[in-house]
């Protein structure tokens, strides 16, 4: 188990407010959730603490199963470290772990080991090994806190990402990875969508056409990619403070009869030699779908025309206010 203090230091015997779960993507659902614990545990004058896992629970049970991470473990604590959360623990999915029971998992976790006081629930989370014929909810954890010290609430707050789907880490997954609705981030997650990667050696295709690209390979192999197409983003460069406009195109380049999946991105102006880099790409709007054209010319002609959209749709972001915490 691992525990880590974000901000304040717990102080030992106060007890602390908790709430669990995987909190992929720490989207707005959660951290309204989250603000829930961290405003009842100030004013209760308890430790406020997230509990998460070090990975998907269906990984255990399917090794071959490869999730698309919205937060890597790093980009979770930073987000829940800036929503004011005193401690983030982090416990490790195992066999043991997965046969818990709610009721043992409540008493051996959350109160012997954690000392949970007060646990607020997502509106829909269920945790524990759920026996056969056995539906367990919040009535349930509601009685298990009872015997245990354990007042159980619930946060029965829902979003919704578009109007009519509640907002839930798989909506915000099939928004990005079918749609690439990158520009409905800032709704969904309070801050743009970013992917990290290193510059690794590419076949200069769009050195020769005049937009000289960067390859990126992303340091994560779990972390999703939008879907296919060209995307106005700004791009970082190591720990740098300055954000570089930049287009990126997602895809297997079918002008060129490619058939594995790139991710190349043109910083605009840039000039410098990036291999090796880590470059971290904020992603702000889809420009178009991926599509193969004619010629190399046509291509060239719609590159110009994306570098002109990137333009002004990058002048018209307030990057640092949308991602003040990132």
């Amino acid at each position: 188990m691992e525990n880590i203090c974000l901000n304040n230091e717990p102080e030992k015997g106060s007890g602390c407010v908790a709430t669990i779960g995987r909190f992929d993507g720490v989207h707005r659902g959660h951290q309204l959730l989250i603000s829930m614990v961290t405003e009842k545990a100030r004013r209760m004058g308890m430790t406020s603490t997230v509990i998460t896992f070090d990975r998907a629970p269906r990984l255990l049970l399917d090794p071959t199963f490869h999730p698309q991470l919205l937060t890597t473990l790093e980009e979770k604590k930073e987000a829940i470290r800036a929503l004011g959360v005193d401690r983030l623990v982090v416990l490790p999915f195992t066999k043991e772990t997965a046969s818990l029971s709610a009721q043992v998992f409540m008493k051996k976790i959350l109160s012997e080991q954690l000392g949970v006081k007060v646990l607020i629930t997502g509106y829909d989370n269920r945790f524990g090994h759920r026996q056969e014929g056995l539906q367990e909810g919040f009535d349930d954890y509601v009685r298990y806190g009872q015997e245990l010290g354990i007042t159980v609430l619930r946060g029965d707050v829902q979003l919704t990402a578009d109007g009519s789907r509640p907002l839930s880490s798989s909506v915000v997954r099939q928004l990005l990875a079918e749609e690439g609705a990158v520009s409905q981030m800032p709704q969904c997650l309070g801050r743009y969508y970013q992917l990290q990667g290193k510059v690794e050696k590419g076949e200069h295709i769009g050195h020769l056409l005049g937009f000289p690209t960067a390859n990126l390979h992303p340091d994560d192999p779990l972390k999703l990619i939008p879907a296919c197409g060209a995307y106005a983003v700004w791009a970082t460069i190591g720990d740098r403070q300055e954000q570089w406009p930049a287009m990126m195109n997602i895809g297997t380049r079918p002008t060129f009869d490619g058939n594995k999946r790139t991710l190349e991105v043109n910083l605009l102006d840039f000039n410098g030699d990036l291999y090796g880099k880590t470059i971290t790409i904020t992603f702000v709007a889809r420009l178009r779908e991926e599509r193969r054209f004619e010629s190399p010319e046509a291509l060239i002609s719609q590159l110009k025309a994306d570098r002109e959209a990137t333009e002004l749709c990058l002048s018209q972001t307030n990057y640092k206010s949308v991602n003040h915490n990132h």
